[in-house]
């Protein structure tokens, strides 16, 4: 069965070749100044991309962003006169037969439609395309560079044989061809870019390909939210989310000249914001509900911070907000829906991309439950709240200390007990800044760390200025 599906891979890859050839004929050369930014995923969910695509429309590239419709992307990249936005439509294959012949099926009308897409652009000097998913986007991505004379970049968030092993477990045939595959057609690429020094290291010694790399860093968007901001948003949240209306904490009703939400009162009179007294702390944590992000971890360490609370520890209540989109999610919603919390309230909302920095900018602390199934890459959500200067609690794997520093900015945990007493320690006697907590949030206040505009700048860009005018 293996053979029989790598057969049908090359067979479609030959495929792919002659069409490209028959359609190669008559074709305008040129491309100069053109760049194609490739996600074969949702473009709302792929920051790192749209950061690239920002990036490069700002230095007077004209960039066709190209991936699935889905989640809208960031305002900045629809109303960027540089960047032409162009939907790939997803495939929903009809679920008969084997599964195996339902997979390369996918692959096979993925690789037709993507080719069909990439030949409706004008013709790129360099195509950068995202990894994973890279089946079967690499090989029809060079085949495409090669016959239209146009550089491939591949950026390298992940392996994605090591996603599809979490599924059908690593010697699995499928996943075997998938490696065999990203390996291969890998090498054939003109650069390459990684996210961490583990996978660039990696990419040298296992597969033969040289890597830059380049660290998620924050947009500028990404910075701490000023308290008036956060009024704002805690308003609008609260008109379609319980946790964030002012009956969440027992006081007196105000009178008409206050308003308030779950954590701020604004004086209408003076327009003075003000934290509430006995605020609930707002814990945030971003998924996207997949296997490789255990979400009970958190559920069954909230259980235990409950049984604190109703303990009398000296322990705020929480309102814990997940955000994102996933398989999962439905599953998970329902095991939340039947837990009886006296002190927690959770909601999973689906923030707009300008909301989603300023709930960050307005949170006490930020929980990261990305495990990466390599080990090789890192969480971009802890990117973004450290950029708006928010503390991490973050479960451990291999690369991680790449990014957080314990007891520097953040924590690292194993299971759910620890998280559990991190919690209490970090909320304890809230919200004082005299502890753990505020140290950690001045720590990422001073750190003036570098911003993905200036990282890219330094690192990726000299990978396009050859042959295009600036």
């Amino acid at each position: 069965m293996a053979v029989a599906a790598w057969l049908t891979l090359c067979g479609a890859t030959a495929l792919l070749l002659l069409l490209l050839l028959l359609w190669q004929r008559g074709r305008p050369t040129g491309g100069a100044g053109r760049v194609a930014v490739v996600v074969l995923g949702d473009l709302g969910r792929s920051p790192r991309m749209q950061y690239h695509a920002l990036s490069l429309a700002r230095r007077g590239r004209r960039v066709a962003f190209l991936g699935f419709a889905g989640t809208k992307p960031h305002s900045k990249i629809i109303s960027n006169g540089n960047i032409q936005i162009v939907h790939i439509a997803e495939l929903k294959i009809w679920q008969v037969g084997p599964k195996v012949f339902q997979y390369i099926a996918k692959v096979i009308l993925q690789s037709i439609q993507l080719l069909y897409t990439m030949l409706t652009i004008a013709k790129p000097g360099y195509v950068l395309l995202q990894n994973p998913p890279g089946l079967p986007s690499i090989a029809v991505i060079w085949a495409f560079c090669l016959l239209r004379n146009s550089k491939l970049i591949i950026d390298w968030h992940n392996y994605g044989y090591t996603i599809m092993s979490l599924t059908h477990g690593k010697r699995h045939p499928i996943v075997r061809i998938a490696k065999w595959y990203e390996e291969f057609f890998g090498r054939l690429s003109d650069y390459n870019i990684c996210v961490t020094n583990a996978m660039q290291e990696d990419l040298q010694v296992n597969c033969n390909i040289r890597a830059i790399t380049l660290y998620d860093k924050p947009a500028s968007f990404f910075k701490e939210t000023p308290l008036s901001d956060q009024h704002r948003l805690f308003m609008k949240l609260a008109e379609d989310y319980a946790p964030f209306k002012a009956q969440l904490v027992a006081e007196s009703i105000p009178p008409g000249d206050v308003e308030q939400s779950a954590f701020t009162q604004l004086d209408i009179r003076s327009g003075n914001v003000t934290h509430r007294t006995g605020r609930p702390a707002l814990l945030i944590s971003s998924t996207s509900w997949t296997e490789d992000e255990d979400f009970s971890i958190l559920l069954k360490a909230l259980e235990d911070y409950e049984h604190y609370l109703s303990e009398g520890a000296k322990l705020p209540p929480l309102v814990c907000v997940i955000t994102g989109k996933g398989p999962q999610k439905e599953y998970y919603n329902k095991l939340i829906a039947a837990l009886h919390f006296r002190h927690i309230q959770i909601c999973t909302p689906w923030l707009e991309a300008e909301d989603y920095p300023r709930l960050l900018g307005s949170a006490d602390l930020g929980v990261c439950l990305h495990k990466s199934s390599s080990g090789l890459d890192l969480p971009m959500k802890v990117v973004d709240m450290f950029g708006c200067c928010l503390p991490v609690c973050a479960v451990h794997f291999q690369c991680l200390h790449e990014l957080v520093k314990q007891e520097v900015n953040g924590l690292t945990f194993r299971d759910s007990s620890e998280l559990a007493e991190q919690l209490k320690m970090l909320f304890w006697e809230f919200p004082r800044v005299e502890g753990k907590l505020g140290e950690f949030r001045r720590n990422l206040r001073t750190a003036k760390q570098q911003r993905w505009d200036e990282s890219w700048e330094q690192t990726v860009f000299p990978l396009f200025s050859s042959g295009l005018a600036d």
